[in-house]
C-alpha cells in the first residue's frame, strides 16, 4: 500500500484496510458469449396518452430468418416482484452413434453458420421477451465438451424503453435462471422450437423458487404428518 492509500483510508480499522480492494475502472469487463446464445434488439414505440407498442421479432426476416428458428409454441409467464425461477435446462438432441462433444464442436465451432444442421424440431430452443419489469438473467453452458462459460445480464421490459429491450435465444444444454429485479411484476412472453414436454424440463439448483416459511409456521404445518 502506498502513502496516498494509507492517508485516504486511515479512518478505517486496520483489519478493514487490509481487506480493502478497489475496482479498476480503466478496463471494461467483457461478457463471455455462449455459442448459440443470441440477442435480438427491439424498439419500443411510445403512443401518446395510451401506452407503448413493441415488436418482438419477425420469423420471415432478420436474425430469426437467418438461423431458421420458427417457434412452434408461444406462452406467457408472470413472476411476482422479488421472485426467481431456475435454473432450468433442456436436453440437446444428439444423433445416434455421435459423440456429444464432437457434435457440439461441429455445430458451434467448426460450422457455426450451418444452421440447417440444428435440430430445432427435436430439442427445445427458447426465445424470451420481457414486456414488463426488469429481468436479471443467468446462463451457464453445460454442454459436453464446450467451455463452461457463464453469462449474467439485465433485460428491461417494454415499460422501460432503451437499449436493454432485447429478446434472447437460449440453446438446449444451456442452464438458465431469471430473477425479477425491480419492484413491479415481471411479465415474459416466450416461444419454443418444440411444444412443452415435462420430461424435457430439467432443473438444477432450483430451491430458490421455494419460499421459506417462518419456523413456527412450518412446525405447525408439519404436525400430524
Amino acid at each position: 500500500m502506498n502513502d496516498d492509500f494509507d492517508k485516504r483510508w486511515r479512518g478505517l480499522r486496520s483489519d478493514a484496510r487490509t481487506r480493502l480492494e478497489q475496482r479498476d475502472y480503466s478496463e471494461k469487463a467483457e461478457t463471455p458469449v455462449i455459442p448459440g446464445v443470441e440477442f435480438l434488439p427491439r424498439k419500443i414505440f411510445a403512443q401518446d396518452g395510451r401506452g407503448y407498442f413493441g415488436e418482438m421479432a419477425r420469423t420471415s426476416e432478420g436474425r430469426l430468418a437467418e438461423i431458421g428458428l420458427n417457434p412452434r409454441q408461444w406462452a406467457t409467464a408472470r413472476m411476482f416482484a422479488g421472485t426467481a425461477k431456475g435454473f432450468h435446462i433442456h436436453p440437446p438432441a444428439i444423433p445416434e452413434d455421435t459423440d456429444p462433444a464432437a457434435w457440439f464442436q461441429k455445430l458451434f465451432v467448426e460450422e457455426p453458420e450451418n444452421y440447417a444442421a440444428r435440430s430445432y424440431g427435436e430439442e427445445q430452443w427458447d426465445l424470451m421477451f420481457f414486456v414488463q419489469g426488469r429481468a436479471q438473467m443467468f446462463l451457464i453452458d453445460e454442454r459436453e465438451g464446450m467451455e463452461r462459460r457463464t453469462m449474467r445480464f439485465f433485460i428491461e421490459g417494454d415499460d422501460t424503453p432503451g437499449t436493454n429491450n432485447v429478446g434472447v435465444i437460449i440453446p438446449p444444454g444451456v442452464a438458465h435462471a431469471v430473477r425479477s429485479a425491480c419492484s413491479t411484476d415481471l411479465i415474459m412472453v416466450y416461444g419454443t422450437s418444440t411444444v412443452f414436454e415435462p420430461l424435457s424440463e430439467g432443473r438444477i439448483a432450483s430451491d430458490l423458487e421455494n419460499f421459506e416459511l417462518p419456523a413456527d409456521w412450518q412446525e405447525y404445518l408439519d404436525k400430524g404428518n
